[in-house]
């Protein structure tokens, strides 16, 4: 994965796991009008087309978009939230090896 590609999954991941912190995660959605959801929209919709493109996994940004859209609803979002930034932790740790299985 090229360092594009890294940032956008280790950047998408780091703000999925803030706005899956409780309340202030949501706290955040809310005092800007939930314009975070859009940003998050848009960050997930550009680490896919720039994933797919090198090849690299794309179901924790999809994942996000899906999310994007629902979280509005609060537990929901707030689920939703945590479960994509784990996944995306995940693809980022075994994205980040090497052939000979060191990081």
């Amino acid at each position: 994965m090229s360092p594009t590609g890294k940032l956008f999954k280790w950047g998408t991941f780091a703000y999925e796991a803030f706005l899956a912190l409780p309340f202030i995660g949501g706290t955040f959605v809310v005092a800007n009008a939930w314009v975070p959801l859009g940003i998050a929209f848009l960050l997930h919709a550009v680490a896919v087309i720039i994933l797919l493109r090198e090849g690299g996994p794309v179901i924790g940004n999809i994942v996000g978009i899906i999310t994007s859209v629902v979280a509005w609803i609060p537990f929901v979002g707030w689920a939703m939230h945590a479960v994509t930034a784990l996944i995306l932790l995940i693809e980022g740790l075994s994205r980040s090896r090497n052939s000979n299985g060191r990081y």
